[in-house]
């Protein structure tokens, strides 16, 4: 269904970024990778899938840096046609003790990060008349939870950054749509699993089912891929006409 296209996937090389990258791939894009950690699995991971693979290691806390990610993707392929912006961090603490440093960071990659790569891929998007941009929100970006306000505040802002780019884009072939997982078990998400397990003394499997229990009344994790699957049908001829959505794949923790 994409072939020919180029996808662009930030915070591509774990998690729900490798997830959407492999499945944009498989469906035939292009995909240029960015993120850290293990980098040669991902490229070959994505690889299988079939098309051509990048990497640009850019700093998304950096704008001069993403404006080079933005360039060598279009000089490598010849275009960037889909954008998922999915780079993010986290750090819980109250208001009063979140260092400002941290909250200064998760802003930048959780948020600016998004804007700064929207506003470079958009020009080339909107001259050849077609375009999808997918920002990874979370539930966060909908509701709160106590100890995340930086975190809550970024995707609160991508929420909002979504729908104004769509109203702008509305009619020139270019969509914006946000897609708001609750619980997906990344790298990330395990780093709270393993914080209520020593905070509870218990083991991995209960840790997991004390955090679902919390917010998320299906007791399951939305996986990976379908989060892809859901990035690969914002990209399909069906969504032409689905702009500034925040789509909610919470196992009902929105619905209570």
């Amino acid at each position: 269904m994409l072939k020919g296209r180029t996808a662009l996937v930030t915070g591509s090389t774990s998690g729900i970024g490798l997830g959407i990258a492999s499945t944009l791939a498989r469906q035939g894009a292009n995909l240029m990778l960015n993120g850290f950690g293990d980098v040669e699995g991902a490229l070959a991971q994505v690889r299988a899938h079939g098309g051509a693979v990048r990497y640009h290691g850019a700093d998304m806390s950096r704008p001069a840096e993403i404006e080079d990610l933005i360039r060598s993707c279009e000089r490598e392929f010849g275009a960037l046609d889909i954008l998922v912006n999915n780079a993010g961090i986290q750090h819980v603490a109250n208001v009063e003790d979140f260092p400002p440093e941290r909250w200064d960071a998760i802003v930048a990659i959780n948020l600016s990060s998004a804007f700064h790569a929207m506003r470079m891929a958009l020009p080339g998007m909107k001259r050849r008349g077609w375009g999808r941009i997918v920002n990874i929100a979370s539930t966060h970006g909908l509701v709160a939870s106590a100890g995340k306000s930086a975190y809550v505040a970024a995707k609160h802002g991508i929420v909002g950054l979504t729908k104004a780019a769509a109203l702008e884009n509305a009619s020139g072939g270019v969509t914006v749509n946000a897609i708001c997982p609750g619980w997906v078990l990344t790298p990330l998400v395990q780093q709270q699993v393993d914080a209520r397990a020593a905070r509870d003394g218990v083991d991995d499997e209960e840790a997991k089912r004390r955090l679902l229990a919390d917010k998320q009344p299906s007791l399951r994790f939305t996986t990976p891929e379908q989060i892809a699957e859901l990035a690969v049908f914002l990209c399909s001829p069906a969504a032409d006409n689905v702009l500034g959505v925040a789509w909610n794949v919470d196992g009902g923790w929105t619905a209570q």
